[in-house]
């Protein structure tokens, strides 16, 4: 499992994003190129948060 799958995983398990979460994410796409499978991780993200599902923290 990459560290991408690992911390959106975590964030699906505590239904929270924190912004050390946010500043993790923003890190890790920066340093490489999206292939699908990250992209798809990123959707499902969206549409969590879009959903309700997950939600922002400080």
């Amino acid at each position: 499992m990459s560290v991408i799958e690992q911390a959106i995983e975590q964030m699906f398990a505590s239904r929270q994003l924190t912004r050390h979460d946010q500043k993790l994410l923003m890190t890790l796409f920066s340093q490489r190129d999206l292939n699908a499978k990250d992209a798809a991780l990123i959707d499902r993200l969206y549409e969590a948060l879009s959903q309700g599902r997950l939600r922002v923290v400080d």
